[in-house]
């Protein structure tokens, strides 16, 4: 798994139910894995629970909170 530089930048959000626009922390994340082992679809579904996590700061599950 690589990352990109974190950055800042205008973003569309929801606050109390209206949007609005805020700046928010971006990443690029990229996922190298060799395909003859492990099946895209299993490397994609990994990518985007480290997405959530990330997105939600959900941490806790893992580190025994």
């Amino acid at each position: 798994l690589g990352t990109g530089i974190v950055t800042k930048r205008p973003a569309v959000v929801k606050v109390d139910g209206q949007e609005a626009i805020a700046i928010r922390s971006f990443v690029y994340l990229a996922l190298s894995y060799d395909h003859r082992i492990i099946d895209g679809a299993d490397a994609s579904r990994y990518l985007v629970a480290v997405k959530n996590r990330l997105e939600e700061c959900n941490f806790g599950p893992n580190l025994g909170y």
